[in-house]
Formats: C-alpha cells, sequence, structure tokens
C-alpha cells in the first residue's frame, strides 16, 4: 500500500479527483510490481516549469526545467524486493517527486500522447527513482529501467493511444 502525500503548487493544470486516484494507483502498482513487502509514504508536489527549474537549481545545480524530480529517502542494492531496512511505524518514506505539470502538458502534445499518460509515465518514472532504479551510469540499467516503466504502464493500460 502506498499513502501518497500531495501537493498542489501550481495553477496550470486543474489537478482532478482522477489525477490523484491515477497517481496512487501507479505508484502503488511499481510497489507491487517491484515485489515490496511494506508500506510506503511518498510526498508528490504538483509544480510548474519555473518551480522546478528552482528546484533543479538548488539541488542539481542545473538551471532548467525539467518533468520530474525525484529524491529518494533510501538506499537499495540490488534487488528491492531483498531490501532490508530499520524503521519506526508502519510505513516506510521513500522519498519525495516533483512534477511539473506545465512541462507534462507540453511533453503529451510533443509525443502525441495524453496528459494522463505523460503524468502516469512521470510517475513511475520517479517511482523507479526512489527504488533504487537509475538510467544515467549506465546503457544497461536505462534498458532495464525503461523495460521496467513500459511494462508497468502496459499492465496499467496506460499507451501512448490513451
Amino acid at each position: 500500500m502506498a499513502e501518497l502525500i500531495i501537493e498542489n503548487e501550481q495553477d496550470k493544470e486543474v489537478v482532478t479527483p482522477e489525477l490523484y486516484t491515477l497517481l496512487k494507483t501507479v505508484c502503488e502498482k511499481v510497489l507491487e510490481f517491484e515485489e515490496c513487502d511494506f508500506d510506503a509514504e511518498i510526498s508528490i508536489t504538483l509544480v510548474d516549469n519555473d518551480a522546478i527549474r528552482e528546484i533543479n537549481r538548488e539541488q542539481r545545480g542545473i538551471d532548467k526545467a525539467t518533468d520530474v524530480l525525484s529524491f529518494p529517502m533510501l538506499e537499495f542494492d540490488d534487488d528491492v524486493a531483498d531490501a532490508e531496512f530499520d524503521y519506526d511505524g508502519d510505513m516506510v518514506m521513500l522519498g519525495d517527486i516533483v512534477i511539473s505539470l506545465e512541462r507534462a502538458r507540453e511533453q503529451a502534445i510533443e509525443y502525441n500522447h495524453s496528459f494522463i499518460r505523460e503524468v502516469a509515465f512521470l510517475a513511475v518514472h520517479s517511482m523507479l527513482h526512489l527504488l533504487g532504479y537509475d538510467h544515467v551510469d549506465s546503457v544497461e540499467d536505462e534498458r532495464i529501467m525503461f523495460e521496467k516503466q513500459d511494462r508497468i504502464l502496459n499492465e496499467l493500460n496506460i499507451t501512448r493511444e490513451n
């Protein structure tokens, strides 16, 4: 189970109850797909391009807007399902996700698919980062991560056609 703390800090896109449900469904699907045997707390902040640019500049030293940022709270080794860590309470705080809904809309138009599909993709991508996956340093790691993204979205029946 995933407990989401969602903050809407933008006014460029209408945030509907369906969008909240989508984010929860996607986060829970990633945890299920990765066979996580713990309940997770995830913070998601919805922002615009100016806000994500500022966060990107402050946190990563990159002065440009991006679509999504991930801030993991834990380090996982090779297999999330075998992860061992100590925590108080019944939730594991996985980390923070920041999504620019403005950039998601731009990319949905650019890639010719729905806004919902783009937001779902960004959430899956970021959740995998929170669970220790990366695509920056290795072509093989990138292939694995992107394959998982596709499989998760397909299992949710969220395709480029919808």
